[in-house]
């Protein structure tokens, strides 16, 4: 076994000295235009006001608003000691919240970065934030680790009711598109936890507690994302390595399932090109025919686990634990010049030809020994 003089190779197997090498060899690569911050991105959302921007949550405890074309910071908002794992907006889009390891939920002003509230109720690190509107009032929904949802009027703080039925810590929420635009006067939150259980909730009722209804299972182990496509499905993103699709009408059964070969973080339905995108713990993004299944397309860049994904019109924007937010086109004649050049093979380089010599054998020795003796 070699040794190494190198104090950043004490300690490490060589297998983690060769992942370690490969990482850093990967990370040389421009593929999706990289924008490299300085800290681990656990969360990305799209600007609201904003359609060239987007907001990324980050282990330094910050939020950093970055503009796309540039890649400039163009506003940042502190107050955490802790690492972000979530973000959302007021559904008017002037107020930024984010769920914290530190138990808070913090909101911000959007436009003038001033810390405006900090929503508490919490006993473990908060996973999730959404928001919506419920009874003329504007509302934020959190889910934590401590396997609790709770719901605060967002502009006193008062919080209006504890969400429960989930065993263990939420790890994902989404508030149902169909119930808002329904006359029955219910608004429903999904939510997603390390139990592998979906449930659903009522907050329009006001109770202080609530119990959800009977578990969805269509996964073997953690669900990290759940998202409502146009038609009100719901897609999901998994720790079982796949990501499927629950027909609504069809009570919630899967129609669709895309195998995965490690962790599904999260997922984008592309509803103009009929894709849906993937996004993987092994540092790729997958793009995938929503009507047959089959993967189109993967997309590599990334040389850490992939922790987010959204949708900026035709194009997908992609944030990692190694610190760099990437797009990636889905124009048809961009991701047809990407399907085409991933098919060509990178490491394999044509064997370098060597000029051919005008002198002898015995001439170029000569040369040879003329240039040893110079």
């Amino acid at each position: 076994m070699s040794r190494s003089s190198h104090r950043d190779d004490f300690f490490q197997t060589t297998a983690a000295l060769d992942e370690q090498k490969r990482k850093d060899l990967k990370s040389q690569n421009t593929n999706g235009d990289p924008i490299r911050l300085q800290s681990k991105i656990l969360a990305v959302e799209a600007d609201p006001l904003n359609p060239g921007a987007v907001f990324v949550a980050q282990s330094g405890g910050t939020v950093r608003k970055v503009i796309l074309e540039t890649g400039e910071t163009a506003a940042l908002y502190k107050g955490p000691t802790a690492p972000i794992t979530s973000i959302c907006f007021s559904p008017d889009g002037r107020l930024l919240f984010a769920g914290c390891w530190d138990k808070y939920v913090w909101c911000w002003d959007v436009a003038t970065k001033e810390v405006k509230q900090k929503y508490e109720g919490h006993t473990d690190f908060v996973r999730a934030v959404v928001s919506t509107r419920l009874e003329g009032k504007d509302v934020l929904v959190s889910g934590g680790a401590d396997a609790q949802i709770l719901v605060f009027d967002i502009a006193t703080g008062q919080r209006l009711s504890i969400l429960k039925g989930h065993a263990k810590g939420i790890q994902g929420l989404a508030i149902d598109p169909v119930s808002l635009e329904s006359d029955d006067q219910e608004v429903l939150v999904f939510s997603s936890g390390s139990d592998r259980e979906i449930r659903h909730f009522d907050i329009a009722g006001g109770s202080k507690d609530l119990t959800g209804t009977d578990a969805i299972l269509a996964h073997d182990t953690n669900v990290y994302r759940l998202l409502f496509d146009r038609d009100g499905d719901l897609w999901t993103a998994s720790a079982d390595k796949s990501t499927k699709c629950l027909v609504r009408e069809d009570d919630w059964k899967p129609n669709l399932t895309l195998a995965h070969p490690d962790f599904v973080k999260d997922v984008v339905v592309y509803e103009q090109g009929g894709w849906v995108v993937t996004a993987c713990r092994d540092e790729e993004i997958r793009v995938w025919n929503r009507s047959t299944g089959q993967l189109h397309h993967t997309f590599s860049g990334h040389y850490e686990e992939v922790t987010g994904l959204i949708l900026q019109g035709s194009t997908v924007v992609s944030v990692s634990i190694d610190a760099t937010i990437r797009r990636w086109s889905l124009k048809p004649e961009e991701l047809q010049t990407a399907v085409e050049r991933a098919k060509k093979p990178s490491t394999e380089e044509e064997p370098e030809q060597k000029p051919t010599s005008m002198l002898t054998e015995e001439e170029e020795r000569e040369l040879a020994e003329l240039l040893e003796e110079d």
